[in-house]
């Protein structure tokens, strides 16, 4: 499954979208599930997916540790918990037009809502709502980063604040993910073995691509890393949902 010219595109692909998710706060994990999602099958994706960001947002919260608002951390954790239980009552492995829709759609969701609706993770109660709405879409489309933003984008956080707090949220929740779709993937010993040290290999250019991330996150500004940020989640989300529509068009 994992030859050499996979696991160097891997390699490759895990310090890019950890460095660009080092300096938005996201971005780099979506770009990630598509790849992963063009050489594994759904489950198998998710789970790489997860173990491959926990590294990147543990490494990026460690590096901010003392930027982190561990309030919004607690009450997002909580609300993730709260999604596994629910979606643990009964197994769903989506199909992958749906995953590649729902990724793309996120962006437009978070893009088009009212200012006057729009939620901020600092509000009582909002940072348990995040991590339920995270929770969900972590199990359905394996990403959760431009629909999460609209909880971040309206606060009065610093650009360090913001990347550091969403980012050991984020390790909340990719935990619950790799754990809920971890049940549904049965493999052999061997092959369960081999999957764990490709992860183990991947989580290590995340680690890289995220140190490398941390001087040009310094030299912007925040309202350089809010103007960027919208767009370009937007236009991958736009990739992402042409992507979808094809696959679905497609016998």
């Amino acid at each position: 499954m994992f030859s050499l010219p996979i696991l160097a595109a891997l390699a490759v692909v895990a310090v890019v979208t950890s460095f660009i998710s080092g300096i938005f706060g996201m971005a780099g994990g979506m770009l990630l599930i598509g790849f992963l999602l063009a050489v594994l099958p759904v489950p198998v994706a998710m789970v790489f997916h997860g173990v491959i960001q926990i590294a990147a947002n543990g490494w990026r919260s460690w590096l901010w540790r003392r930027h982190i608002n561990w309030r919004v951390v607690a009450g997002f954790g909580l609300g993730s918990v709260f999604s596994l239980a629910v979606f643990s009552s009964f197994a769903f492995v989506p199909p992958k037009y749906l995953v590649l829709i729902a990724v793309g759609l996120t962006p437009v969701v978070a893009l088009v809502l009212p200012q006057t609706l729009a939620p901020n993770i600092e509000r009582r109660g909002q940072a348990f709502l995040a991590g339920a709405i995270g929770g969900a879409l972590q199990l359905v489309s394996g990403v959760t980063g431009p629909i999460l933003d609209i909880f971040y984008v309206r606060t009065g956080m610093t650009r360090q604040t913001n990347v550091a707090t969403k980012a050991a949220a984020q390790v909340m929740g990719h935990l619950t993910k790799v754990v809920y779709f971890g049940a549904l993937v049965a493999e052999p010993a061997g092959r369960a073995l081999e999957q764990w040290l490709v992860m183990g290999f991947a989580a290590i250019f995340a680690v890289i691509g995220t140190t490398l991330s941390r001087s040009v996150l310094d030299r912007l500004s925040d309202r350089q890393f809010y103007f960027w940020t919208r767009r370009i989640v937007l236009a991958i989300g736009v990739v992402y949902i042409a992507q979808g529509v094809w696959q679905m068009a497609t016998p």
